[in-house]
């Protein structure tokens, strides 16, 4: 590899690192909202979120298809029958709570609901609202 192959896939690298750390350095719901909504550009709303989740977004299922209507409670997964427990923070003090995990389930979440990774601003929304149910 020439010097400028290399400095340019050390470019690459940085700037991929530099997005995925403040994400990965996120540990509570609010400070992953806070980040998406930074990455955003712009405040999330939580009627969008509310929409965005109970909606079908060009596929066949919504996410309340597996998590409910209102995610409060546990869901169970549409095909496999899995359970799914509570998704709102609120009431799952476990979800949203891992950086890593949170980008997992939203990457595999959203492209089987939306065909596609959700954005910076679809997350925040959804975040929002779940934020917003309270027991």
């Amino acid at each position: 590899m020439n010097h400028p192959t290399v400095i340019r896939y050390l470019h690459a690298a940085l700037v991929a690192g530099a997005v995925l750390s403040s994400v990965a350095q996120a540990s509570t719901p609010a400070q992953l909202l806070a980040d998406y909504s930074a990455r955003a550009g712009s405040a999330p709303s939580p009627a969008r979120g509310r929409a965005l989740f109970t909606a079908p977004q060009g596929r066949e299922w919504s996410c309340s298809t597996c998590h409910g209507a209102v995610p409060t409670q546990a869901g169970k997964h549409a095909s496999t029958g899995k359970a799914i427990g509570a998704l709102a923070p609120g009431f799952n003090a476990e979800r949203f709570s891992d950086a890593a995990i949170t980008e997992k389930w939203f990457r595999r979440n959203c492209n089987d609901v939306m065909g596609r990774e959700c954005s910076a601003a679809e997350k925040a929304d959804v975040l929002s609202w779940l934020l917003t149910l309270k027991p």
